[in-house]
């Protein structure tokens, strides 16, 4: 169920009196919403914050805070008594979702990047925030996606809630998102959507480009703010978690589902063994070749609007592949990679 303002969200349309209404009409109501409208323009005055992480030991700079960062299709159920912030960024067609649990602290926050993961992710998302029978008020945030249909096709659907071809990447997963949240029995309270059009700008030729890529939250007391991250915050096991995206599509028992990274019970990272197939490191050795440009705009769902590191890490992927071509190099015995915080909130190989 969703509410909004302390009361269930209301559509227009004549069918707001069926108990399944279409995605689309759901999305459109809060999009909107005059509350919704109001937060997303305070949400764009909010200035970024750029998170950076320092491992460096001198007892002369003082700790970082603890914080958990997640790539693209991971997602992870914060404490706020052992996480400071949690975050993600590199969001162009994805969207990060937030909920927070109002009277535990409890976060969950997930990078989706497709409508398959959206079921299956929000039940592995909320399996420690929301305890069971439990009336808990949730708290949700939508940060990311755009208006990235292309140019001169417009970013709608039909009544019938199906994108057509050219539709983009962002809408249909928004409409995933607002149908799975509106079908569920938790009570899921929104308080930002900064996604599709309130998350756009254009450039002088009329591309369309996401204002903010990312975001944090401040766990203690729920505050969301637009951050990015550098190399140095986008950890830990940065390269090999990347892959794992990728990887995760040919293992059948991932299919629908959210990536676990993080361990909420003892504050660790535990990266799951994955397999990358030999098709993979015909990809690197094949693709590795072509030029920066290339690149962007084969392995990326909105090639004007990725950051400036984007095909650096995609090569960073690639070197990785080809200098280990053998998943059990990474994985020994087929065992998980962990990772504790250190006691000045960096991460260590355990």
């Amino acid at each position: 169920m969703i509410f909004i303002d302390g009361r269930p969200l209301m559509l227009a349309s004549s069918s707001s009196s069926s108990p399944h209404p279409q995605g689309i009409e759901i999305l459109n109501a809060l999009m909107g919403h005059p509350t919704v409208l109001s937060s997303s323009h305070a949400f764009k005055d909010i200035p970024e914050r750029k998170f950076t992480s320092s491992e460096e030991s001198s007892s002369e700079r003082p700790s970082q805070p603890n914080f958990v960062y997640l790539f693209q299709r991971e997602y992870a159920a914060v404490d706020p008594a052992m996480v400071d912030f949690v975050g993600t960024d590199e969001a162009t067609t994805c969207v990060g979702l937030a909920i927070r649990n109002r009277q535990s602290g409890m976060t969950s926050v997930a990078h989706m990047d497709s409508p398959d993961v959206v079921e299956i992710g929000l039940t592995q998302m909320l399996s420690l925030v929301v305890n069971n029978g439990s009336r808990a008020e949730l708290d949700v945030h939508l940060i990311g996606g755009f208006e990235d249909a292309p140019a001169g096709v417009s970013n709608q659907v039909s009544r019938t809630g199906r994108p057509g071809k050219q539709v983009g990447y962002s809408l249909p997963l928004c409409i995933k998102i607002v149908e799975s949240l509106w079908k569920r029995q938790e009570k899921f309270r929104i308080q930002t959507m900064f996604v599709l059009g309130h998350n756009t700008k254009r450039d002088a030729e009329g591309n369309a480009y996401p204002i903010f890529n990312g975001f944090l939250v401040e766990t203690a007391t729920g505050s969301v703010f637009p951050a990015s991250f550098d190399g140095t915050s986008r950890c830990p096991d940065e390269i090999v978690r990347r892959i794992r995206v990728t990887a995760c599509n040919d293992d059948p028992s991932w299919k629908g589902k959210l990536l676990e990274t993080y361990d909420t019970l003892t504050d660790k990272f535990v990266v799951a063994p994955c397999c990358w197939s030999r098709h993979q490191l015909r990809i690197a050795l094949t693709f590795y070749s072509l030029s920066d440009p290339e690149i962007l705009f084969t392995c990326s769902t909105s090639p004007l609007a990725e950051g400036p590191d984007f095909v650096y890490n995609i090569r960073r992927q690639w070197d990785y592949l080809i200098k280990h071509p053998d998943w059990r190099m990474t994985f020994p015995e087929k065992q998980p990679r962990v990772f504790a915080r250190t006691n000045r909130g960096g991460w260590m190989r355990c």
